[in-house]
């Protein structure tokens, strides 16, 4: 079975154990899915079963949109309500205050992505490496912040909503806001709301060419060598120029990518649905 979809994660359940939940409930084996969600977070997961499951790398996520509570005071190796360890009484403070510290950090942001979190590091994820003991040592990461902005201030507790390109992470942003307030601060509440154009629909069946971050191609040659999957010139294409490109022949999607005069396929005979 070929299907996309966007699944609504519960809090309190891994993004590996709620996928297995979906296979049982639709009765598949092959099925995987983009960005992972921490345990206590919730909301958008882009579900593939078969074939899609080649397509993750070519649909367009960005930018994903969150809601998250910060717990000012709060004390975490995690970032997060998980693993909180100390929680200390602070001052409150002014919305105006709380407004500007988000408003300056619209744009780009280089920080340390957190050592529990699902960043490799020689083939090992981080968290796993920090739950073992052993020395973490990330590398910073830059995030486009396209907006920010305060939904709520109930002392100690910091609600917002932020847009940010693919890649960002949530825990370290909170780190950051609570850090430039003078205090430590972890998340206690997390929600994905959509990735690009992807958000819940009840699980509704989406078709992956209107998610597709690729141009679309055409081929002057017998349709049967991309069927085929038989080699092809550049030349028969309706654009030259390097990058990657999707066909549809015969209800059949084919991924091209063309570089330094060379056509390659990257995904070849993907039914669909």
């Amino acid at each position: 079975m070929n299907r996309l979809f966007v699944a609504n994660k519960p809090i309190n359940i891994s993004s590996n154990r709620y996928l297995s939940k979906i296979k049982r409930k639709y009765r598949v084996k092959k099925a995987g899915f983009s960005g992972t969600l921490d345990p206590f977070a919730c909301g958008c997961l882009i579900i593939a079963f078969g074939q899609y499951t080649k397509l993750f790398r070519f649909l367009k996520k960005s930018p994903k949109v969150y809601k998250a509570t910060l717990w000012l005071g709060a004390y975490s190796p995690t970032l997060d309500i998980e693993g909180i360890k100390t929680i200390s009484k602070v001052k409150k403070f002014s919305k105006d205050k709380i407004k500007k510290v988000l408003k300056d950090l619209k744009g780009d942001i280089t920080y340390l992505p957190p050592k529990y979190s699902a960043k490799k590091i020689d083939g090992q994820k981080a968290y796993a490496l920090a739950r073992g003991g052993d020395e973490v040592k990330l590398k910073n990461i830059t995030t486009t912040i396209y907006d920010i902005k305060l939904l709520n201030y109930s002392h100690p507790f910091l609600t917002f909503k932020i847009s940010v390109s693919e890649g960002g992470y949530i825990r370290s942003i909170g780190e950051i806001i609570a850090n430039k307030l003078g205090v430590d601060g972890a998340l206690s509440y997390l929600e994905r709301v959509c990735e690009g154009d992807f958000y819940y629909q009840n699980e509704k069946p989406l078709n992956p060419i209107d998610f597709l971050k690729i141009d679309t191609i055409e081929y002057f040659g017998n349709k049967e060598d991309i069927l085929l999957g038989k080699k092809i010139k550049k030349e028969l294409l309706s654009i030259k120029k390097d990058g990657e490109y999707y066909l549809v022949l015969d209800n059949f999607l084919t991924i091209l990518s063309i570089k330094d005069d060379k056509v390659k396929y990257e995904i070849n005979g993907v039914l669909l649905c």
